[in-house]
């Protein structure tokens, strides 16, 4: 099975949020690409920009553009002071013109999945991460060239039938590795031996003693739950971002939508998410900050861009709240599909 990984441009060509854009426009042209993922502080993708973001999708914006541009491809010629001072006074950073939230793909993504995403969000290229950081990307190019690579592979097989196979290997099982077996309880705890019958009476610091080992026990099987937990979490907010929306599941998300109208209601939540999946830990949805979208990854993302493609111009609106807050930070995350007036 051909990976993400094995067809992906590894040395991608980043800018950060606060880029300015004629900046952009320059590492377009040095590099030969049209669009370059945007990353925060910890590396992890939070949008692209590319050379229709930079030239303006309408024509008012590619008027107001156009003027930079022609400075950037003017290559040294000497041009008017007042003319540079007014480009400077409209320029923009990656923040402002960039296409977020973005469709990311796990390293381990199979091209066929890659190539649903591109046609279901109607897009030309997803950046690659591991562990959240940006690792590579994907264009239509880099699957149209495994698709000739995997045809040539094919062609070659039935040239040379036994030339072609695969190697299996046995991975030893976890539990075979970290427990034992035929362990038997200690017959003391830190050293102590429980005292034989009829041997010296107990004292208060024996019973004491008993208390900091309780203590110290719970101690220790406190941090373990608490690392389980941190674990269970960790992996579900990878799950999260790295589900990718399946038409099927989209069906179903609307069916309970409608559902839920036909009883009344005027909105359906269409999914419930940790905070933590967000880019900012979901501080703008807390703050009802106008760019949230921006910081939602992985299956959010998705959600919101089929939401925008596909439902928002019949008239549905989207909307994102925290719905606890343990410890007084931000908890779980509801994104909530409406259809009121």
């Amino acid at each position: 099975m051909t990976q993400a990984r094995d067809v992906m441009t590894a040395d991608v060509a980043v800018v950060s949020p606060d880029t300015p854009t004629p900046a952009i426009a320059r590492l377009l042209l040095d590099r030969g690409v049209s669009a370059v993922p945007v990353i925060d502080n910890t590396g992890a993708p939070v949008g692209i920009v590319s050379e229709g973001d930079l030239i303006g999708r309408g024509e008012s914006e590619r008027e107001a553009r156009r003027d930079w541009w022609l400075a950037l491809m003017a290559e040294g010629e000497p041009l008017s002071p007042d003319f540079i001072a007014s480009l400077r006074q409209r320029e923009q950073t990656a923040r402002d013109i960039m296409a977020a939230p973005v469709v990311t793909v796990d390293e381990t993504a199979d091209v066929a999945e890659i190539a649903r995403l591109l046609t279901t969000y109607r897009i030309k290229r997803v950046p690659v991460v591991h562990d959240g950081r940006i690792v590579g990307i994907v264009s239509r190019a880099d699957l149209l060239r495994a698709l000739a690579g995997e045809a040539q592979h094919a062609a070659e097989a039935e040239r040379h039938p036994a030339a072609h196979g695969l190697l299996a290997e046995a991975v030893e099982r976890l539990d075979e590795r970290f427990l034992g077996h035929g362990h038997a309880k200690a017959a003391a705890v830190n050293g102590r031996a429980a005292p034989a019958a009829g041997g010296r009476r107990p004292s208060a610091a024996d019973f004491r003693a008993l208390v900091v080992d309780f203590e110290h026990q719970q101690a220790i099987h406190g941090d373990e739950t608490r690392r389980a937990l941190a674990e269970r979490r960790r992996r579900a907010i990878g799950e999260i971002i790295n589900h990718h929306v399946a038409d099927e599941y989209w069906r179903t998300l609307l069916h309970r939508a409608r559902t839920a109208a036909e009883h009344g209601g005027r909105e359906a939540m269409l999914m419930r998410f940790p905070s933590d999946a967000c880019s900012d830990g979901g501080r703008a949805i807390n703050a009802l900050e106008p760019d949230w979208p921006a910081t939602l990854r992985g299956e959010a993302a998705e959600l919101y861009l089929r939401w925008e493609h596909e439902l928002r111009p019949r008239g549905f609106g989207l909307s994102a709240r925290v719905l606890d807050y343990p410890g007084g930070m931000p908890g779980d995350v509801g994104l909530f599909l409406s259809w009121s007036a």
